[in-house]
């Protein structure tokens, strides 16, 4: 009997409380490898807080995710090495280049790779011309492609991105919708929260919605409820 391939994404009763509120309550959320999730919700669904749980950016306070068979919880290290997570202007240093924060995320990851390499990656997102420049004298869109670029730096197999349309033009939003149908084309599993719905949802097979915490909506993209897909209801 063939071995089943592993779920990219297995959440299992998560929970995360900060402060005086609980951002996720016992979440569950299957994800097979190659599909397309977007993930939509009002300000303070749990989005983020989600997309950071499944990067081990955050820990969970209750329950576990696993990530293409390892658990978030006892094998993160082998679950950042599969998962590139894209929130804006996270883990970017305004002193160093564009050039230099590549630099710095490859020798995090332990890659090997040379500098035409990295001013090809910075090419991809339209940095090939500021890939020289500090970023902190980048605009905010250029900071989201720069988060971008680090984002898939070492070719994850899971995408997680965080308003990838934030703060970027049309030519930046086409870009975007490049960079996705190419990671779709390419297998990737793709998971995403943005404000800019409907043209999410045309990169995606699929819709979850979060409010208060919790998964009030889960299936195909075209059943989403309009008042869930409205962008004034989305963020956070």
């Amino acid at each position: 009997m063939a071995q089943r391939t592993p779920l990219a994404v297995d959440v299992r009763g998560v929970w995360k409380r900060y402060p005086g509120a609980w951002a996720l309550r016992e979440v569950n959320l299957r994800v097979d490898p190659g599909e397309g999730i977007c993930l939509v919700g009002p300000n303070g669904s749990g989005k983020t807080t989600l997309l950071k749980i499944l990067a081990t950016a955050a820990n969970p306070t209750r329950g576990d995710a696993v990530i293409f068979g390892a658990s978030i919880r006892s094998q993160a290290d082998t679950v950042r090495r599969r998962v590139g997570l894209c929130v804006p202007q996270s883990y970017l240093y305004g002193e160093l280049s564009g050039l230099e924060n590549l630099r710095f995320a490859a020798v995090m990851y332990g890659l090997a790779l040379t500098e035409g390499r990295l001013r090809e990656k910075l090419g991809a997102v339209g940095l090939a011309r500021a890939a020289d420049a500090r970023a902190r004298t980048y605009s905010q869109g250029m900071l989201q492609r720069l988060a971008l670029a680090r984002a898939m730096l070492h070719e994850a197999d899971l995408v997680l991105l965080d308003e990838p349309y934030t703060a970027l033009d049309p030519a930046g939003q086409l870009l975007i919708d490049g960079i996705l149908g190419s990671l779709r084309a390419g297998g990737r599993t793709v998971i995403m929260a943005t404000h800019q719905v409907e043209r999410a949802l045309a990169h995606c097979d699929r819709a979850v919605a979060l409010d208060g915490g919790r998964v009030v909506y889960d299936g195909p993209s075209q059943g989403l409820p309009l008042a869930v897909a409205s962008p004034a209801a989305d963020g956070g």
